[in-house]
């Protein structure tokens, strides 16, 4: 069960919008929020119809395709425009039109602002407050009042900014939400004011913080420790300048950290899963280190931290990693040890014993490649290749590489063409294939799946999604050492190779050959299942130039 007089709200769609680069398609929209709903937010804020084209086609379209078990959908505008009626305001009128159970209806609450801004005087702005929000619940609408720059204009004019709250409140407006408009708030001022004017007007308030000190998420739990019962937040924070109060991480917060049962452990339980898929339809690149749902957000890499995790994972984590969908993940690298080995191949499914010769042999050549440059820390693919030699249950080569080359032509003017040749044994028989591509990576991968690919079914599926260089020494020029990491996917599973060397054409064979030997290695041990999710932002186009 959860608390079903708190309010969990969602702005993606609307204020998450806003955020620099992004753009979603109405279907964006559309499956954003089935995810949002799958993840027991209580409202979702679909956007401003009438003054937004695409949000008055989403909302037309959430009639007919939306069906959702636990949110409401939300239309937000404005009040009514100074010296009009009401009834007959065009933007007052799309609200109805949206024909949504909740609106939403932003109000000026900074006396400035409705002098400067709106340009009328303060006691039409409260008559504006009134009598859109009395009609809007007359028509038999649930209404949210947003209450702009409401800490702001508290600071400046506390009776005025009271007074906003109350005449919404009397008109019929369900909770007032004070928004941190500029987020230029931290926790003790709004827990302060928030408690003062709920003591002051008896009104049920709500919560809507930005992030531009950072502070979005502890200003949006300190108003609820004084007593809002209204949260507002998007999707990794989603937002102009610097964004919005997470409200992945609200969630986190408030069930774990203060047992508000605003969603099911199960809805918790999803939360890795939706921010992922989140990520996916909006295209932006997710935060790693984003609490509770980033890929680093239960990652280990000190020997240290490693050493008393595999005694007790609670000793270096704050919760259970699976309560929000995320799991516990070890990254192997010069800074650990044997344990990070340990876990490290427990994590990918090997059965090794703790102080094993073979975990101390592994954990040896760890350091030993990573003082000559290579990083394990995404390359998964490839310290498993290490730890099965390790272990003994690497096979025989499937096949054999007689040699490579790579040729770069430019004919006229901007036509250059790459063209890339493998020579090979499968089984003893020698064969040949060339691959084109728009660089050398490019040929260089087409022609290892012209060559292999028929004896070899499983790497129909094998795609190269992406490709990073780094240069290694403090050398300047063409002389300099390049560390290659590539990332693949099969189309359920993603995973990550390392190539080293002087030649970065030779360090990119080598991650690429990784990434084959892992696919086809005729070996009974399991293979690591990596969310590729997790690591990658899907829709990431391969650099291979």
């Amino acid at each position: 069960m959860t608390e079903r007089d708190f309010q969990l709200y969602d702005t993606t769609l609307r204020d998450g919008t806003q955020q620099e680069g992004m753009a979603l398609t109405v279907d964006d929209k559309l499956a954003v929020a089935r995810h949002l709903d799958a993840a027991g937010v209580g409202f979702i804020e679909g956007g401003w119809p009438g003054a937004v084209p695409r949000d008055t086609e989403f909302f037309r379209r959430a009639r007919r395709e939306l069906s959702m078990e636990n949110a409401e959908l939300a239309a937000f505008g404005a009040t009514r425009k100074p010296g009009t009626t009401v009834s007959v305001d065009p933007q007052v009128r799309a609200l109805l039109t949206a024909d949504t159970p909740v609106v939403t209806v932003v109000a000026k609450s900074h006396s400035g602002h409705v002098t400067s801004a709106l340009r009328t005087n303060l006691a039409e702005n409260l008559a504006m407050v009134s009598s859109t929000v009395r009609f809007l619940a007359h028509e038999g609408r649930r209404v949210f009042l947003d209450a702009e720059h409401y800490f702001d204009g508290y600071r400046l004019n506390r009776p005025y900014a009271l007074e906003v709250v109350r005449a919404a409140a009397d008109a019929g407006a369900e909770t007032v939400v004070l928004c941190d408009t500029n987020g230029g708030c931290l926790p003790d001022e709004i827990g302060a004011v928030v408690a003062d004017t709920i003591a002051a007007t008896g009104a049920r308030v709500g919560i809507h913080c930005h992030d531009d000190t950072g502070c979005a998420v502890a200003n949006s739990m300190a108003a609820v420790d004084a007593g809002a019962d209204h949260v507002q937040g998007t999707a990794h924070g989603y937002g102009e300048r610097c964004g919005n109060a997470n409200l992945f991480t609200l969630v986190g917060n408030l069930v774990l950290k203060r047992g508000r049962r605003v969603v099911t452990d199960e809805q918790l339980g999803r939360l890795g899963e939706v921010a992922r898929a989140v990520t996916e339809l909006t295209g932006v690149r997710p935060v790693p280190a984003a609490p509770y749902v980033g890929s680093s957000a239960f990652t280990h890499k000190a020997g240290l931290h490693a050493s008393a995790l595999r005694v007790d994972p609670d000793l270096y984590q704050h919760i259970d990693p699976a309560a929000v969908g995320n799991t516990m993940r070890t990254l192997v690298s010069d800074m650990g040890g044997r344990s990070s080995v340990e876990l490290k191949a427990r994590e990918l499914g090997y059965r090794v014993e703790a102080g094993s010769p073979e975990v101390a042999r592994a954990a040896a050549r760890v350091k030993e490649l990573e003082s000559r440059g290579y990083s394990f820390e995404t390359a998964d693919a490839s310290f498993a290749l290490l730890l099965r030699e390790e272990l003994g249950g690497t096979p025989a080569a499937p096949f054999e590489v007689e040699s490579w080359k790579v040729a770069v032509t430019r004919r006229s003017g901007d036509d250059v063409r790459t063209e890339a040749s493998v020579r090979l044994r499968v089984d003893g028989v020698p064969l040949t294939a060339t691959g084109h591509g728009n660089g050398p990576v490019n040929a260089l991968d087409r022609a290892l799946h012209e060559a292999l690919d028929p004896f070899f079914p499983q790497l129909n599926r094998l795609e190269l999604v992406d490709y990073r260089v780094r240069v290694l020494t403090g050398e300047t020029g063409s002389g300099a050492a390049a560390r290659v990491l590539i990332s693949f996917h099969d189309g359920e599973r993603g995973w990550g190779t390392v190539g080293v060397g002087e030649n970065t054409v030779a360090a990119t064979w080598r991650a690429l050959l990784d990434a084959v030997h892992y696919v086809v290695a005729d070996d009974a041990l399991p293979r690591p299942l990596v969310p590729f999710a997790a690591d990658t932002a899907a829709g990431t186009p391969a650099r291979t130039g």
